[in-house]
């Protein structure tokens, strides 16, 4: 259960990102991750239950993700994933660019009970 506090719990800093179709520098197309906005966030790691315990056992951690609610993140899809920028990097350049930190894929979005900030289910550990 996340903290009633609202966003005086929103210590960490995250980035959204969307796939999009990029030219690759040869007259191709190709499908990529494109940041779309950054935001204030805050984590809380799940515990417990058979699904969390399994999901470990793979590998994987579900985390909720708190961002307050805006025209920005009500876009965010499943087929989006987040990055933690306060833990990471870009390293390379150009199309060899990638991001060297935590990356996580967006599993479903549920508004909280106030309207004020969106619930994120995010795992880590998995390709996104």
């Amino acid at each position: 259960m996340m903290d009633r506090r609202g966003a005086g719990i929103l210590f960490e800093r995250v980035a959204f990102d969307q796939r999009a179709m990029q030219p690759d520098g040869f007259g191709n197309e190709q499908e990529k991750f494109v940041e779309q906005f950054q935001r204030r966030a805050g984590f809380t790691y799940m515990r417990g239950g058979e699904t969390v315990i399994a999901s470990r056992l793979e590998g994987r951690q579900p985390i909720v993700v708190r961002v307050r609610r805006d025209s920005n993140t009500l876009l965010i899809t499943p087929d989006w994933r987040m990055r933690d920028v306060r833990n990471g990097a870009w390293q390379g350049t150009g199309a060899d660019q990638y991001w060297e930190g935590p990356i996580y894929a967006v599993r479903s979005i549920a508004p909280t009970d106030d309207r004020q900030f969106l619930d994120i289910m995010i795992e880590s550990g998995v390709a996104a």
